[in-house]
């Protein structure tokens, strides 16, 4: 089970509202919206993004790193180099 099974609903949702929130944003570059409310609007949906980031890096050391760290051995090894490159990306971008 992944770490963030109990809160897939919500999660879907913020995604669902995400997908909306680009989908205006290419609605207001069709109607040739005005440069600044666009960039405004792709800086929304970036934090949006940011924050589902965040929340599912937070499920992953809370369940998968915990769990794997608990048992031990070479995949407690793997998730923890896993959740530093998924750190990584997310400074990165």
């Amino acid at each position: 089970m992944n770490g963030y099974a109990d809160d897939k609903d919500a999660y879907l949702k913020r995604m669902r509202r995400i997908e909306g929130q680009v989908r205006g944003i290419a609605k207001m570059i069709e109607s040739d919206q005005y440069c600044i409310d666009v960039l405004t609007q792709v800086s929304a949906a970036t934090k949006a993004l940011e924050a589902v980031a965040l929340g599912l890096l937070d499920e992953h050391l809370r369940h998968c790193v915990t769990q794997a760290a608990a048992e031990g051995g070479p995949v407690a090894d793997q998730k923890v180099a896993e959740a530093s490159a998924a750190i990584a990306r997310l400074v990165k971008s």
